[in-house]
C-alpha cells in the first residue's frame, strides 16, 4: 500500500511515526519551528524514496529515523541555519536554549530508558554521533582519544544498543 504511493499509506505513516520522528529531530535541532519544517521535509523524502526501502535490510522505522536524522543534520550544516545563528543576539541565544530544547521529561518511544542502560561512555558516543552530528574524527578530537579507539568504542556501543533493543521488544 505504501510503496504504491497510496494516500492512506501516507496517512498511516504520518499518524504512527510522526511524533517519534519529531522527537528525534527536535532533540537534534532544539527548535520547534525548525523541527516542524524538517518533519515535513522528512515525510516528503520518505514518500519520494519509499521504493528504496528494503525490508531485508531493516525495519521501516529504522529507515525512516535515519532519513529524519540526516535531514536534521543537513539543516544544522546549512548556510541558512549558520546565518540565523550569527544574526541572533547573544542573550536571546543563550537564554532561550532551555525553552527550545526537548525536556528530559519527554521520552519519545521509550528510547531514553534504553539509552539509560548504556554505560556513560557509550551513551556519550551515541549522543555525539547521532544527536549532535559529530563525525568519528570530530568525536576523537573532542574527547582527546585516538580515532581507532572511537571506532572500536562506537562499534561496541552500537552492538550493546542493538542487544538492548532486542530485549526491549
Amino acid at each position: 500500500m505504501i510503496t504504491r504511493h497510496d494516500e492512506n499509506g501516507f496517512h498511516y505513516l504520518y499518524e504512527n511515526y510522526s511524533s517519534a520522528l519529531y522527537g528525534v529531530i527536535l532533540k537534534i535541532v532544539h527548535s520547534r519551528e525548525a523541527a516542524e519544517e524538517i518533519i515535513q521535509d522528512t515525510f516528503v523524502k520518505v514518500w519520494n524514496s519509499i521504493s528504496q526501502y528494503d525490508k531485508g535490510k531493516g525495519r521501516l522505522y529504522t529507515w525512516m529515523i535515519n532519513i529524519a536524522r540526516n535531514t536534521a543534520l543537513d539543516y544544522l550544516k546549512s548556510k541558512s541555519f549558520q546565518n540565523e545563528l550569527k544574526n541572533q543576539s547573544l542573550p536571546d541565544f543563550v537564554y532561550n536554549d532551555s525553552k527550545l530544547s526537548v525536556s528530559d521529561n519527554q521520552d519519545f518511544i521509550g528510547f531514553n530508558k534504553i539509552l539509560d542502560n548504556l554505560e556513560n561512555d557509550k551513551r556519550e558516543l551515541i549522543d555525539l554521533a547521532y544527536y549532535k552530528g559529530f563525525s568519528q574524527s570530530e568525536i576523537a578530537e573532542k574527547l582527546s582519544i585516538p580515532l581507532g579507539t572511537v571506532k572500536t568504542k562506537m562499534r561496541n556501543a552500537l552492538m550493546k544498543l542493538k542487544d538492548l533493543l532486542k530485549d526491549y521488544r
